[in-house]
């Protein structure tokens, strides 16, 4: 919820000229997210508009993006694999929930929470860590998403918007023709719809079920209860004539007015010449450096001793599995954090860890 932590905007260092004009963009309702026209800055030379980016603990958004020029960014079902794999190994490093994805041929739709605001950071590993692992299998190299994505931000309190926008996106099959009207929604594999209905220990660890269950009215996650879910949605799909989604398509937000207003409201005051303030605790690095401190402290290490260890110590390359496993640090700022050398160095003692535990 907006009010619960302060807003992140990532638009660089700007005065706070264009505040009201970027408003009123917002409040139009043109884009999913306000564009701020940098060229009027004073003192800035002209340069492209970039779109803002809000990010606030607990913030839920719409994701979607599609293919670079519309085309498909899943080849067959190892790439849709891969695509569930990097997502999930993406929700341990950001601690992200997400509540509905979707993969279409040519875009993908991600409904996500953030308990940390870091929207941006984790969409930056997540896009560019599958495009590299699906140009590496395809023996291709370029881009394989279109621009920016979209992200629609949804009013999580229990006003039937969650419920909006997850439902949006598990019928979406269904709305492609994807699905025949004949079989059910749970027949497409590739959506976070089929594991709503199994049980809590057969589902992963970073889908999030409860709220969706909650607002459809259902108080428990049993087999009872996931069958109401199901019968309700099959329901809903034979009634759906698409009007309740034009904003969802349309919108940069998704909830009530003054949900909206408080983010207007918060978006003005927060743009200024120092839009990040006192965020940056809330940071990757800061996860980074909580984790390090926690490793140094277990460990019994002090801050000077541990840059005396060889760089392949095998507890330096333990910890530096760990950061690339639950942070979306870099190697390179990884190495030089731990005195372990050059990025490609690291690289191959993190790949013969990997090798001698047989992943």
């Amino acid at each position: 919820r907006a009010h619960q932590g302060r807003l992140i905007h990532r638009v660089g260092h700007l005065p706070g000229a264009p505040v009201a004009a970027a408003a009123e963009q917002v409040a139009s309702g043109k884009g999913s997210v306000p564009d701020i026209d940098t060229s009027s800055c004073a003192g800035h030379s002209p340069v492209m508009a970039r779109k803002l980016r809000v990010e606030y603990p607990g913030a839920i958004y719409h994701v979607m993006n599609r293919g670079d020029r519309r085309e498909l960014i899943f080849m067959d079902d190892a790439d849709r694999q891969r695509f569930v794999e990097t997502l999930g190994e993406g929700c341990v490093k950001t601690r992200w929930q997400v509540h509905a994805y979707v993969l279409m041929p040519n875009h993908f739709h991600l409904v996500v929470e953030t308990p940390g605001p870091n929207l941006v950071a984790g969409m930056k590993w997540f896009l560019g860590t599958y495009t590299s692992r699906f140009n590496r299998r395809h023996k291709l190299f370029g881009h394989l998403f279109s621009g920016r994505y979209k992200a629609l931000i949804v009013d999580g309190s229990e006003s039937g918007y969650l419920k909006s926008v997850c439902d949006y996106v598990h019928l979406n099959p269904a709305r492609a023709k994807l699905v025949a009207a004949d079989q059910p929604l749970r027949s497409f594999a590739w959506s976070s719809w089929p594991a709503y209905l199994l049980a809590p220990s057969k589902r992963p660890a970073w889908l999030r079920v409860d709220r969706l269950l909650g607002e459809w009215g259902i108080p428990k996650d049993s087999p009872a209860g996931r069958q109401r879910l199901e019968q309700a949605l099959e329901e809903r799909r034979g009634a759906e004539d698409g009007e309740e989604f034009k904003p969802i398509r349309r919108g940069w937000c998704l909830g009530k007015e003054a949900f909206r207003k408080e983010l207007l409201a918060q978006m003005s005051e927060r743009l200024g010449p120092e839009p990040y303030g006192a965020e940056r605790a809330e940071t990757a690095e800061a996860q980074a450096e909580q984790i390090i401190a926690a490793e140094f402290k277990r460990r019994r290490w002090r801050e000077g001793e541990w840059k005396k260890r060889p760089k392949g110590d095998a507890e330096k390359v333990e910890l530096a599995a760990r950061l690339r496993a639950e942070t979306t640090m870099t190697v390179s700022w990884i190495a030089e954090r731990l005195g372990m050398g050059t990025r490609g160095h690291l690289n191959h003692l993190l790949h013969r860890r990997r090798k001698a535990d047989g992943k």
